[in-house]
């Protein structure tokens, strides 16, 4: 479904693009979801828009059946370079899948006087739905960007997009967000 309308104070946030998780082994082609990623972020930045980078550098520490033993690799944290990261861009580091939880996120936006956030990253059943369930429950109007995430496992992805993204807010593709954001680069 097509985006219905940008507010005039958009955020675009980005999640977990770093290269730990997008090198894991993701339903749809990494190219593709990284480029969509990269094209949002230039288009938000030439309109003065705020960009938001958010990577994860921990977890919860709540037991769960599959455990926490995973130790970090020296670069999985950093963010994919196809990012082109930009001094005035935001960076949120987290511990839970969530960004908004135990981070800066919510006053960064605030501060900006942020209505609207447009979502995109890696993985979708996770970091993107936690963060979208957060924005909803903020009060932020939210957009999620279908073809610029990817998930793991292909079930949970699709169940997020089908039935839990569409009680959170829009659901648009990259070019529908293009077409709002910078009309002269579709």
């Amino acid at each position: 479904m097509p985006l219905t309308k940008l507010d005039p104070m958009p955020a675009l946030v980005l999640i977990d693009m770093q290269k730990g998780i997008v090198g894991l082994p993701l339903v749809h082609a990494r190219d593709v979801v990284v480029a969509n990623n990269a094209r949002l972020a230039q288009a938000f930045r030439a309109r003065g828009l705020p960009v938001v980078l958010v990577n994860v550098t921990g977890a919860a520490p709540g037991r769960t059946e599959s455990g926490h033993a995973f130790v970090f690799p020296p670069d999985w944290t950093d963010l994919v370079p196809e990012l082109q990261t930009h001094p005035d861009d935001h960076r949120v580091s987290k511990a839970r899948w969530g960004a908004f939880h135990g981070t800066s996120l919510d006053d960064h936006l605030r501060a900006r006087g942020v209505t609207q956030v447009i979502l995109a990253g890696v993985a979708t059943s996770m970091g993107v739905e936690s963060t979208a369930r957060a924005a909803y429950d903020h009060g932020y109007h939210v957009v999620l960007v279908t073809d610029a995430m990817s998930d793991v496992d292909a079930a949970a992805h699709r169940h997020s997009i089908e039935h839990v993204f569409p009680r959170l807010g829009e659901t648009a593709r990259t070019a529908d967000v293009l077409a709002q954001v910078a009309p002269e680069r579709v």
